[in-house]
């Protein structure tokens, strides 16, 4: 029997690839699919991400096959063949990604064959399957990271001082660039070089010299198992898993011990510590009593979750209510680091917990709970909000009213702007 989901958050796998492809500096995705699929699938990821869209590549200006009726029944090769030579002729690049839609999954065109005639030229055109049907925009992220560990990432000599920060999905999180950048600047204090893939112009030189980091920073409860298992086997790269986006000082401070203890730099981490804890602090202690005590609700995206209940509760004694995850979390072992992470608090009860999807039963779950003043959420649960006269943040994915460049809440003074935007909706 089928489910109907109401207001899913987030797209197909299709789009998850597409996400991650467009913030990769100097790449062009190609399409082999229906008609629609480019600008739909920007719009689902990127169009809902706080009002950008992809800097390079993206939405009608996607080369694409526009797949019809005659495609699907004598197959679609030549029109990719002839797409694939009419992008590289037009549109500068440094690496091209065939992307199947469902429609050549369907039928079974085969993308690799006629993108290695064009890498026969010396033409960097790369396959991935990637039919939406595959699940959703969070598996199109895993299916890019593995595309990129088959035909790009390549042997290089180890660099001590060189780290991969992932975990942290593009558009998917509004406010990704943002949370990249503060997490690298606190980094880069600690003397180490940082390879995000999507900020500071970075791209394909620098997936390709990934496997010379010496360690794998994974911001993710749950994500990227296959990569981080990829990395350790053929490059010898351990992993550092965060299970949530490290906010406020008492988070990222233990971060910051955890990155020093897996490089043996813990003397550099507790100077950098010291500064930024003193930094955070100097400010907050002239806003003690700013805001009043909060008995909160949190729904979004895992990282979020944690993120934000963890630092309301250990840091600003606000009181947690419910925590609504909406990913799709299915292995047993993820869901339970995540509710450890929720459980865990040093000065609060903790919340329920909630796996939930669906809009509708979402909502339902709030309404229960009557003693929520404080709701952080997407602009979903804004609507939810203001009929509830409940103080709303949107700071989750979607994000629809909202325009967002490098604005973050991670790391430590990234929740110094968090306190304000709290205080700025009283």
């Amino acid at each position: 029997m089928s489910n109907i989901t109401q207001n899913p958050r987030g797209n197909c796998a299709l789009g998850g690839v597409n996400a991650v492809l467009s913030a990769v500096d100097r790449v062009v995705p190609i399409y082999h699919s229906g008609p629609g699929c480019c600008m739909q699938t920007t719009a689902g990821e990127a169009g809902q991400a706080g009002g950008r869209m992809p800097f390079y590549v993206s939405s009608v200006s996607t080369p694409c096959t526009n797949m019809l009726e005659r495609d699907v029944v004598f197959g679609g090769t030549d029109r990719l063949r002839e797409t694939i030579k009419g992008a590289v002729e037009i549109m500068e690049a440094d690496a091209y990604f065939v992307l199947s839609g469902c429609t050549a999954g369907i039928i079974g065109d085969d993308i690799n064959s006629v993108t290695e005639e064009f890498r026969k030229k010396n033409l960097p055109v790369y396959p991935i399957e990637t039919p939406g049907f595959l699940g959703e925009s969070y598996r199109g992220y895993e299916i890019a990271f593995t595309a990129f560990l088959k035909h790009i990432v390549k042997p290089a000599d180890r660099q001590k001082n060189l780290v991969n920060l992932l975990g942290i999905m593009p558009y998917h999180d509004p406010f990704w660039e943002g949370n990249f950048e503060e997490l690298t600047r606190i980094l880069e204090k600690l003397g180490l070089r940082v390879n995000t893939f999507f900020t500071r112009h970075q791209g394909i030189k620098d997936i390709r010299d990934s496997s010379a980091a010496s360690l794998n920073i994974i911001i993710s409860p749950w994500l990227l198992k296959s990569a981080a298992k990829e990395y350790l086997e053929s490059y010898g790269i351990p992993c550092l898993r965060w299970p949530g986006l490290p906010i406020g000082a008492s988070d990222t401070s233990a971060f910051i011990r955890a990155v020093g203890k897996a490089l043996s730099i813990e003397k550099q981490a507790e100077s950098v510590i010291k500064n930024e804890e003193d930094y955070v602090y100097s400010y907050l202690e002239t806003a003690i009593g700013s805001l009043s005590w909060k008995q909160f609700a949190v729904v979004g995206d895992a990282n979020t979750v944690v993120g934000v209940t963890r630092f309301l509760a250990n840091d600003y004694s606000f009181t947690p209510v419910v925590s609504i995850i909406t990913d799709p979390v299915f292995r047993p072992e993820d869901i339970e680091r995540i509710k450890e992470q929720l459980r865990s608090l040093d000065y609060a009860r903790p919340p329920k917990i909630v796996f939930e999807t669906d809009q509708w039963k979402i909502q339902k779950e709030l309404e229960s709970h009557e003693e929520i003043t404080l709701l952080i959420g997407s602009t979903n649960e804004r609507e939810f909000a203001m009929q509830q006269g409940i103080q709303c943040n949107v700071i989750t994915y979607p994000i629809t009213d909202r325009l967002i460049f490098n604005r973050t809440y991670a790391g430590y003074r990234g929740s110094l702007t968090f306190v304000e935007d709290l205080y700025d909706n009283l």
